[in-house]
């Protein structure tokens, strides 16, 4: 359970200029500065509460919260401040700020320091800069099956789009296909009855000059899945000794591989070396937020130190040279660990979420965010602001272009190449093209 909160300072502010930056739990939590009159976005449903916030850190109403990050601009030209976790890779508190009677005041539930600047984004930067992390690596460019095809995508389709590359010249480093290769979740070394060879499809991307690339979920786990029938002592389990439930998405639960078994440790590691092996360098790994929840796991390890150390596993076994982008990631916990990160919830052919909440799939929830959290990028990691769509029939698509250009992150295409009209071709090879190689 979260320790209680200790107050950390009172600040007067301008209740009419002031703004404060909350920095969300992971890749898809809001994140981003308001005014003192804004309602923060909050999680619409209990589902979203776990799988898109923080689960356990619930928000009283009226009331700004950071995790392991918040911002205060107190509005009346005396400096912004920012409290921090004071070693974020091992515990991050939680951080409030309520406002009464003109004064902000601030706690956290645990070790936090604090820092001065001029602005928000720039005092954010200077924490980020001051952790002493290498430079990141310089992004290839990617081309990603998802947000043209989904969970359907079919070995063909890879084929397609391999070839429409050449023919319409696009700069396009890597081809990633996405989720809907793999029999189920947790499955990863059982193909789908779409796809025929992962080590073909790898050969043929590489055969034309191209590196190959492959999305997994690596600890989440379909409880239909053959490694859930087969090993349910590899699973996270709740105090009730059932397996963790880690929320709903695909129309089904979904529960946590706990990586600190040594027959779920071999299995990953032997994963992911295959998927090497098979001429894979580039590695997508996503709803990493699943490593990060609190339950009984094998070892005695806080939830944390059995994240990093599941993606330290991840790691050894690809490589040092490979590529490893990381989403739905705890944000704070993940530092030094990835070449690159999401940074906002998903983009969608559409502008808005679904529903009303900005951890949700649209584009303004991914904008919001990613311009939130431009400060990370080259600091923590590359940004990955979501993937660029430009065909015809996606929802305000110059904006979205626009937005994605402006980050100078990771740029990926996600369209049906052949879909792309004259407009779309010529930003897509713009963008990518433009990217720092």
């Amino acid at each position: 359970m979260p320790h209680p909160f200790t107050p950390l300072a009172s600040v007067p502010v301008d209740v009419s200029t002031a703004r404060v930056h909350e920095e969300g739990w992971q890749s898809w939590s809001p994140s981003g500065a308001y005014a003192l009159g804004d309602k923060p976005y909050r999680p619409a449903t209990d589902n979203w509460a776990t799988v898109c916030y923080r689960p356990g850190h619930t928000v009283p109403d009226d009331t700004f919260q950071g995790e392991g990050l918040l911002a205060l601009d107190p509005g009346d030209g005396s400096p912004v401040r920012l409290w921090a976790a004071a070693d974020p890779t091992r515990e991050v508190p939680s951080i409030r700020l309520v406002v009464t009677d003109g004064t902000a005041e601030v706690s956290a539930n645990g070790p936090v320091k604090e820092w001065t600047g001029a602005d928000i984004q720039s005092t954010l930067a200077d924490w980020a800069g001051g952790l002493g992390l290498e430079a990141p690596r310089t992004a290839p460019t990617v081309w990603c099956s998802w947000y043209e095809y989904f969970t359907a995508v079919t070995e063909d389709d890879i084929h397609e789009n391999l070839r429409a590359m050449d023919t319409l010249d696009l700069p396009i480093d890597v081809v990633q296909i996405d989720d809907g290769y793999q029999k189920a979740l947790g499955d990863w070394l059982t193909l789908s009855g779409r796809f025929r060879s992962r080590a073909g499809i790898a050969d043929a991307i590489r055969a034309r000059g191209r590196r190959a690339g492959i999305w997994t979920a690596p600890f989440l786990v379909d409880p239909a899945s053959e490694l859930a029938a087969e090993h349910p002592d590899w699973l996270v389990r709740s105090s009730d000794g059932a397996p963790l439930h880690a929320g709903r998405n695909w129309g089904h639960d979904l529960y946590v591989l706990d990586t600190t078994h040594p027959g779920a440790a071999a299995y990953l590691t032997e994963v992911f070396t295959t998927l090497r092996s098979e001429g894979y360098d580039y590695f997508k790994v996503d709803f990493l937020y699943a490593g990060a929840l609190e339950g009984a796991r094998h070892a005695s390890v806080d939830a944390l130190a059995a994240y990093r150390s599941g993606i330290e596993l991840i790691r050894e076994a690809i490589g040092p040279d490979a590529y490893l982008l990381g989403c739905g990631a705890p944000m704070l916990a993940s530092i030094g660990l990835f070449d690159a990160m999401r940074v906002s919830p998903d983009t969608a052919p559409h502008r808005h979420p679904e529903a009303d909440d900005y951890s949700q799939p649209g584009q303004d929830p991914a904008e919001f965010t990613g311009v939130g959290r431009q400060w990370q990028h080259g600091r923590l990691w590359i940004n990955d602001p979501d993937c660029l769509m430009a065909r015809p029939a996606v929802e305000t698509r110059e904006r979205w272009a626009a937005h994605v250009e402006a980050t100078g992150g990771l740029m990926a295409s996600s369209d049906r190449l052949l879909s792309l009209d004259e407009w779309g071709v010529a930003t897509t090879r713009r963008l990518l093209g433009g990217a720092a190689r």
